[in-house]
């Protein structure tokens, strides 16, 4: 009776080994921890490197006007003027935020996407709307804020090699065209910048 359990045993333990052999050539080997390469690290003065955004700001006040910069491995870069500031009602903010990409596990017998391929992939999946002819990559939406379309919400996504910036960019008085505008040379700076 103990050998014929042994025996039963030794033979569920043979067809699990060879099942999961097979289950596993099917599927391919798991990817390894070393095989996906990390995120690389931006400068730590890359807001400052922008430099003056002042232009994207209301101009009642002509001193330059610097982006603060947080974070390490994600990045952002934030500016505003405040209405109470300005001698006549005009208001604007400004924040972008870079990420540089690491690579991703994409599945058993897949290879990881690589740093630049994580970033399109992310970049693809943004809901905005392409906008073409453009250097890189790029996804725009404009949302009117006021009934006199004078205020305008931006938002502008950029992908070039492993980054990708998202630049959010909102301003009263302004015309659609401008704030766009405003928004797509910032993240084109930001990108340069974060080469």
């Amino acid at each position: 009776m103990a050998s014929r359990l042994v025996r039963g045993t030794a033979i569920a333990c043979g067809v699990a080994v060879v099942a999961g052999a097979g289950i596993g050539f099917a599927l391919g080997d798991p990817v390894q921890p070393e095989d996906i390469l990390p995120a690389r690290t931006l400068a730590t003065d890359v807001c400052e490197r922008i430099g003056d955004v002042s232009a994207m700001l209301p101009q009642a006040s002509k001193a330059e006007v610097s982006l603060t910069q947080a974070g390490t491995s994600v990045i952002t870069c934030a500016a505003q003027a405040d209405p109470r500031s300005q001698r006549t009602y005009a208001a604007a903010q400004v924040k972008l935020t870079i990420t540089p990409y690491g690579g991703r596990d994409f599945g058993a017998g897949r290879p990881p996407l690589d740093p630049a391929q994580n970033a399109k992939w992310t970049w693809d999946r943004s809901p905005l709307d392409a906008v073409p002819e453009r250097p890189y990559p790029t996804k725009l939406s404009a949302t009117a804020k006021g009934i006199a379309g004078q205020s305008w919400s931006v938002r502008a996504v950029v992908q070039r090699g492993d980054v990708v910036v998202n630049v959010e960019y909102t301003a009263y008085p302004v015309e659609q065209k401008s704030a766009e505008q405003a928004a797509l040379v910032l993240a084109d700076r930001a990108i340069w910048e974060s080469k």
